[in-house]
């Protein structure tokens, strides 16, 4: 009897206190929290903040006052390795070996991570300068204002980092594939966050939400071309940028004269009224061909309104040219030039848009001369193989016995 009651007793469990109270991390980590307060011990003792000493979410409405949390990237080897001084293989390991526990989220908790504050301190320190032209950015909008929005507005910091992705893919060709892939997973968050607020657009959001999209469009850019899309045409339906430009103008068309306020007040950039000497003869090319392709309209179009939209679109790229050269002669490249030669496609009718899509050989003969306006963008690396790409989207789509109305610009964007 006596017997039986001491294997009872040692088959028998050490009873303990079972809670789900324990806080998040011990949680996540699956160990046991001792649930003190106002931290854990576990906490404690990896030096990582407890949920127990953060204030809990009925204490404040507004969750861009939430504490930034570091988080485990599947990118942490390449916050060592960016400077490009040492193997991949090294940095990981060295990484690897940093004693601290960051912590383990995914992109929808809004944690951000080391390789998140690697590309940040990249896009201030180094990304921005390459969207911003100094001389008249007295505001310093991208150095300044665009990453102080974005500490409150998701989108726009998740946008930013995958720039900053971008251009150290763009610095670093060896890590271009990991860069893209950090880039790509940004870009979804920051694409999906605006979708979201888009129904919200008001006088109060309407400059975040703007600049949000603008930034969208660079990182397009910046991601490169890909096969089959045109920008405004594609080989797979509707072209993914000019979804992108339409969504630009409905902000732009809503909230105008919100927008282009304050700091996003435009500043008179003091372009020459002239082209200089030296540009004359090349820009003299370019207005024969327009010529050139009004002979061609007005002998092959019989319908007066389809011919008239032709002509708009034909008269608009005229003056976008001339402009282009305008900016050219203040010595602006680049970027510099987005708003001259995208502007032309942003002021197109729907119904010549209409005719792109459907790859119409007029529009894309009118599209291959607009191309060559790329050529001049790419002294900036977001708009790096564009206008080749773009030419050669032409070259496939159009009726080989209107080939020759095209040799021009493929010339020249092959020069």
């Amino acid at each position: 009897m006596a017997d039986a009651e001491s294997k009872k007793k040692l088959r028998s469990r050490k009873s303990h206190r079972k809670s789900r109270l324990g806080c998040k991390n011990c949680k996540r980590r699956r160990l046991k929290c001792d649930e003190n307060k106002p931290a854990c011990s576990n906490c404690i003792a990896h030096a990582i903040d407890c949920d127990f000493s953060l204030p809990s979410p009925g204490t404040d409405s507004s969750s861009s006052t939430h504490p930034i949390r570091f988080k485990q990237s599947r990118f942490q080897s390449l916050v060592c390795s960016s400077s490009g001084s040492m193997e991949r293989k090294e940095a990981s390991s060295k990484c690897a070996s940093v004693q601290c526990d960051l912590w383990t989220s995914d992109s929808r908790t809004g944690n951000i991570s080391l390789a998140d504050l690697g590309l940040y301190h990249h896009f201030i320190t180094s990304t921005c300068r390459t969207i911003r032209y100094e001389p008249t950015d007295k505001h310093a909008l991208y150095l300044i204002h665009v990453p102080r929005w974005g500490l409150a507005f998701p989108s726009i910091l998740h946008l930013i980092l995958a720039l900053s992705a971008l251009h150290l893919g763009h610095k670093n060709p060896h890590l271009l594939f990991e860069y893209q892939a950090q880039a790509d997973d940004h870009f979804t968050f920051g694409v999906r966050s605006v979708t979201a607020v888009l129904s919200q657009l008001d006088s109060g959001n309407c400059q975040k939400i703007y600049v949000a999209a603008m930034l969208i469009c660079l990182v397009y850019f910046g991601r490169g071309p890909r096969r089959g899309e045109y920008l405004v045409f594609s080989e797979r339906g509707s072209s993914e940028w000019l979804v992108l430009m339409r969504g630009v103008r409905a902000i732009l068309v809503s909230e105008h004269d919100r927008i282009f306020t304050g700091v996003l007040e435009p500043e008179d950039e003091g372009t020459p009224d002239e082209v200089i000497s030296t540009l004359l003869p090349e820009l003299t090319q370019h207005q024969k061909q327009i010529d050139m392709i009004r002979r061609l309209l007005n002998e092959s179009i019989i319908d007066r309104n389809v011919l008239s939209a032709y002509m708009a679109a034909v008269d608009d790229l005229l003056n976008s040219l001339e402009e282009v050269f305008r900016m050219r002669s203040a010595g602006r490249d680049g970027l510099c030039l987005m708003a001259a030669t995208f502007g032309w496609i942003y002021r197109l009718p729907e119904q010549f848009i209409q005719l792109l899509e459907a790859k119409d050989t007029y529009a894309l003969i009118i599209l291959a001369h607009w191309s060559v306006l790329l050529k001049y963008m790419e002294a900036s690396w977001l708009m790096t193989g564009w206008h080749s790409h773009v030419v050669s989207g032409v070259v496939s789509s159009l009726d080989p016995d209107f080939h020759s109305w095209i040799e021009w610009p493929v010339n020249f964007v092959h020069t």
